[in-house]
This record gives structure tokens, C-alpha cells and sequence, in this order.
């Protein structure tokens, strides 16, 4: 499964693309939202649209949140943002669909990636054009990876090697293991401005040119 960032999963916010993430994973709820288009149980997710809802569920059971009721003193559902869809009423009713097998937050069929839990940024620089871009990637992808991102930009990308300080970068390995490091902490303690420490890889072109 591919990683993606907190800020692509925020990108896919709306009721006609609505994803959101939870405990490291990222969920595609578009087809849930149309199927129940209208229903005021999506009103809670679609307000956190784009967002990540780990504090819903209960990590280990992955069910929802519960708290005792204050006036029954029953262990009800936590639902500080109202109830949304396949959460059972507190109170018996004849209007709730049952038709489900299981809840969507538990159905793996929306599961389209993991959740970066560390992005980072770096700057690509084409030594044949001088192009020089800047992308967040997830730190948990390999170089391959972050070609296959950088892809959208230079679509004849497989055609270039990929170095570091004149070095090549192993293409099966992440930044880190190609002693790149992240110094985002460190730099930020110093108040030293991001583009300043931001690292730079250098792309040369080779004789073949690959077509994506």
C-alpha cells in the first residue's frame, strides 16, 4: 500500500471525494458517502472530511468510544460530534437500517494506504534542465517511491540517476538509509529556516530515454 501525508490525506475533503485516516491508515468513504447521500448520520464525517478520527475509536477493539450516560447511567456510545452512520440509537427506534455486515470504520475494502507518521521535504534539482522542485514526501518511502511522486513533474523520470552530494542513492532504500537525515528538529530548536537545511537530490539524465 502507498504512503501518503496528512496533508494529501486533507486534500480529499469534500462529500464527492472524502477520505479520512485512523490509526496509521487511510480510508476511501466516497462510495459509503454516495451510497447514503442525504443521510444526516454522514454529517459527522463529512465534516472531519480530509481529517484523521483515531479519537472516535478505541484502538484495541476498534469500536467506538463509550461513556456512561449521565442521567442513565448507562454505557452508551461517545459521540461528542453526534451520531453518525452504523452507530446504533440509544434508544429503540423502527427507522434504523441494520443492512450492514459490518461498520464501515472495521471494512478493509476502504483501505487505500498508510499514514505517514513523519512527512518530510526535499528538493529535486534536474542537473540537464535546472529545474529544481520541492516535494513532501512520506519519510517511509524508498527513492523509488518518491521517483514514482516525482513522476507527475518529469514523466521521462526513470531516465535520470538519482544522487546525493555526487553519490547515487540506493533506489530500494528511504532517505534515511541513504544517510540523508531529517534535521527538522534540530534545525527548528536553532531557528534556521527550513530552505536552508531542506536536503537536494541531484538527478543526471541518462543516454536512454525512458517513456512513463
Amino acid at each position: 500500500m502507498p504512503y501518503y501525508t496528512a496533508s494529501e490525506v486533507a486534500q480529499h475533503n469534500v462529500e464527492e471525494d472524502c477520505w479520512v485516516s485512523y490509526f496509521g491508515k487511510i480510508y476511501d468513504l466516497t462510495k459509503l458517502v454516495e451510497a447514503h447521500k442525504g443521510d444526516e448520520l454522514l454529517k459527522p464525517i463529512l465534516r472531519f472530511a480530509g481529517e484523521d478520527i483515531s479519537h472516535w475509536f478505541d484502538e484495541k477493539t476498534m469500536e467506538v468510544k463509550t461513556c456512561v450516560d449521565d442521567l442513565s447511567g448507562i454505557v452508551v456510545p461517545y459521540l461528542p460530534y453526534g451520531r453518525f452512520l452504523h452507530v446504533a440509537p440509544n434508544e429503540p427506534v423502527t427507522d434504523w437500517a441494520t443492512d450492514f455486515i459490518i461498520p464501515w470504520w472495521q471494512d478493509q475494502k476502504n483501505f487505500v494506504g498508510i499514514l505517514s507518521r513523519k512527512p518530510r521535504k526535499v528538493r529535486i534539482v534536474n542537473t540537464l534542465t535546472s529545474q529544481d522542485h520541492e516535494l513532501e514526501v512520506a519519510s517511509e518511502e524508498t527513492i523509488n517511491e518518491i521517483q514514482k511522486r516525482y513522476f507527475a513533474i518529469n514523466k521521462h523520470a526513470g531516465s535520470y540517476t538519482w544522487k546525493r552530494m555526487k553519490k547515487p542513492l540506493n533506489m530500494s532504500k528511504t532517505l534515511e538509509e541513504n544517510n540523508v537525515f531529517d534535521e527538522t528538529e534540530e534545525m527548528n530548536r536553532l531557528g534556521i529556516s527550513e530552505k536552508t537545511y531542506t536536503p537536494t537530490l541531484h538527478i543526471y539524465f541518462n543516454d536512454d530515454l525512458t517513456v512513463s
